[in-house]
């Protein structure tokens, strides 16, 4: 397979471990999310999607969409409604990271010698390859990611903290304590957490990905300000938002901490399967303190999504325009289905 092709496959699996992060997920006006080379835009009834090829050229895609809590009332519930949500925005964060992925390997397809080799190697690399063979992320291939990213997450956020510290108890008694156990257990997954965002990001590629999250940023807030979708208004807006997924990460992390600290298990598979069981319930705590902090900047659960705004200085870089203008058009592809399928929005 060309190098080209690995590459983009590589870009691909390190952005879905690091979907959480990069998606907004909340029912509201606007949100959205980088992806490879672009970026989605959702409205309330619709997506959209915009993405650069090499060549340059913006394709896009668009869908209609329908709200969890409009499908059923229960699905409105507070903290019920955030793991409904949670769960339909990262569904569709993984279709929209697709089809970014394959926006480029059809490319890569069309010209299976440009591999980026020097021109003497690339006839020997062309020799080699299939040129009526398409290669795609296919079906099979986004399951066997999913779980994988799944089985990530909990040895790396779950089980890898809780045996740290166990192993540190044995060290000294002092790290047995109750809440000293689960405070040592949760700096140790932040820690984690904040080490593999940094590390990524000194990838170009997802260097890259982390600008087209700035330019999301910058077009929602321009949006939700009512100025007009051009990329000169749209760039003098900030890259921090308090509805990114990064800020929601940070507080399901110390929400995470207070709630193991008030529950009294001692052994370690009592432990692991507690912070298992208990993560549906804390995500959906999360999000509505989220909720919450985005509408009242002044209060105390305001402070406690602070750290997620100051983790947006990594996974948030500023745009070029031409970034900008790939989250312009996936606002106006969701917003032209939005028109026919939820009417005008309405910005309060």
């Amino acid at each position: 397979m060309p190098m080209r092709r690995w590459r983009q496959i590589l870009r691909f699996l390190a952005a879905v471990q690091l979907l959480p992060a990069l998606e907004s997920g909340e029912e509201t006006l606007v949100g959205g999310q980088a992806v490879l080379e672009g970026v989605m835009m959702r409205s309330p009834h619709a997506w959209g999607i915009a993405v650069r090829k090499p060549s340059g050229e913006i394709v896009t895609h668009s869908e209609p969409l329908e709200r969890p809590s409009e499908q059923h009332k229960w699905m409105g519930w507070p903290v019920v409604r955030g793991v409904m949500t949670l769960g339909h925005a990262m569904t569709l964060g993984f279709r929209a990271l697709k089809f970014s992925a394959n926006a480029a390997l059809e490319e890569i397809n069309a010209d299976p010698g440009n591999d980026g080799l020097g021109s003497g190697d690339r006839s020997e690399d062309h020799s080699n390859s299939d040129p009526g063979k398409k290669f795609e992320i296919t079906g099979w291939m986004a399951a066997v990611n999913v779980v994988f990213s799944i089985a990530f997450f909990i040895f790396m956020y779950k089980y890898l903290p809780l045996l740290a510290t166990t192993e540190l108890k044995k060290v000294n008694p002092v790290f047995g304590q109750q809440f000293v156990f689960n405070l040592v257990d949760g700096l140790i997954r932040i820690a984690m957490f904040l080490l593999f965002v940094w590390g990524v990001s000194l990838w170009k590629d997802i260097r890259r990905v982390y600008e087209y999250h700035g330019a999301e940023h910058k077009t929602v807030f321009a949006f939700e300000n009512g100025d007009p979708l051009e990329t000169g208004a749209v760039q003098k807006y900030s890259t921090y938002h308090p509805r990114c997924g990064t800020s929601f990460l940070m507080t399901v992390m110390i929400i995470s901490m207070l709630v193991y600290m008030a529950i009294p298990v001692h052994t370690f598979w009592a432990r692991f399967g507690i912070r298992i069981a208990l993560l549906p319930v804390i995500a959906g705590v999360s999000y509505e303190i989220i909720r919450f902090a985005a509408k009242h900047r002044g209060s105390l659960f305001a402070l406690m999504t602070a750290p997620g705004l100051w983790l947006q200085r990594i996974t948030t870089q500023p745009p070029d325009d031409s970034e900008v203008e790939c989250a312009i058009v996936a606002l106006d592809e969701a917003m032209k289905l939005e028109k026919t399928h939820g009417g005008e929005l309405v910005i309060a």
